[in-house]
């Protein structure tokens, strides 16, 4: 993901210096984007805004989807990571954009697979879109005063596609709440893309 995202910011520089315009500088973590203010209701039909969460340090968000395997596997993880943190101003979420997904359907999830976070249902891919979501299991790391996205990627490496360690070597969500939390800056080029089931987003 990281490396498609660096050809094509390069393929489009390349094309606005070819038409003679001057190209616009590109940072190497644009990707990271930014989260937007939002309103969205979980399955519990409670209302979430970014605004609430504003005495928190970081809102960590991960991308669930009804039905995908690799996002209920990974759920423990996500699980033990919020359970290292707690004392910490660190709130744990969940979304969910996919546009077959309704509340009901998540809701129904959550009550079989034990899911214990909100899961916010992203009504017409607010957070998806502006997040560049591409696919579930995905996380990320938000603080929600500056709207900054400080990580994103996958939680550990314990899950691949078709494969599965039955322990994970590296940590990466924990090492990057650790890092932000003490001030630091995560290096995004050490972290691998996220596996998980695609995430489809429409244009409206």
């Amino acid at each position: 993901m990281k490396l498609l995202s660096k050809l094509l910011i390069s393929f489009v520089a390349m094309g606005i210096v070819a038409m003679g315009i001057a190209a616009p500088a590109f940072a190497e973590d644009d990707w990271l984007r930014s989260v937007p203010d939002f309103a969205l209701t979980d399955q519990a039909g409670v209302i979430h805004t970014l605004d609430q969460y504003k005495d928190d340090e970081f809102i960590v968000f991960y991308v669930q989807g009804v039905g995908c395997p690799i996002a209920r596997i990974a759920l423990p993880s996500y699980r033990e990571v919020r359970d290292e943190f707690q004392g910490e101003k660190v709130r744990f979420l969940m979304f969910n954009s996919n546009i077959q997904d309704n509340l009901k359907r998540i809701a129904r999830e959550a009550d079989e697979f034990g899911i214990d976070f909100p899961v916010l249902k992203d009504e017409g891919q607010q957070l998806a879109k502006s997040l560049g979501v591409e696919r579930t299991a995905e996380v990320f790391i938000i603080n929600p005063r500056t709207k900054e996205v400080m990580y994103r990627g996958p939680i550990n490496d314990q899950l691949g596609y078709e494969t599965q360690r039955n322990h994970a070597n590296e940590h990466f969500l924990k090492d990057a709440l650790t890092t932000v939390l003490a001030g630091g800056t995560v290096n995004i080029e050490d972290i691998p893309d996220s596996k998980g089931c695609l995430v489809a987003i429409f244009d409206t």
